[in-house]
């Protein structure tokens, strides 16, 4: 899949939010048989490709589970879609996947991150 990614920070330099740029191709071996003659990317691609955002902003956290998730709009193969993530506490992200102007999905990524310093 096509990724890139961006970061945007505070006043203070820390992390709140991460966008990514992704693409799933036609040739992604889940997509023959969903569906056929009219392909769409399953809801369980878009989540790892979420996932896999999430944890490369977040690489010392464990992902504990999803929340709230809402799929609006289908997927097709090749096309470009953003994934925004927006740290809203700690262990709290919400996530947006949008193509252009049509949000596609939404939700909450729930985290357990290790112990700071002391």
């Amino acid at each position: 899949a096509y990724r890139t990614a961006g970061h945007a920070q505070d006043s203070e330099g820390r992390g709140l939010s991460f966008i990514t740029e992704h693409c799933i191709p036609a040739t992604h071996p889940s997509l023959p048989g969903h569906f056929p003659g009219n392909p769409v990317v399953p809801g369980v691609v878009l989540l790892e490709e979420i996932l896999t955002a999430a944890m490369a902003w977040q690489p010392e956290s464990r992902i504990l589970g999803l929340q709230a998730v809402k799929f609006l709009q289908p997927v097709a193969p090749d096309s470009r879609f953003s994934i925004a993530l927006e740290l809203l506490a700690p262990g709290k992200i919400a996530f947006r996947c949008s193509a252009g102007q049509k949000l596609l999905n939404t939700g909450m990524i729930i985290l357990h991150a290790p112990p700071g310093p002391e």
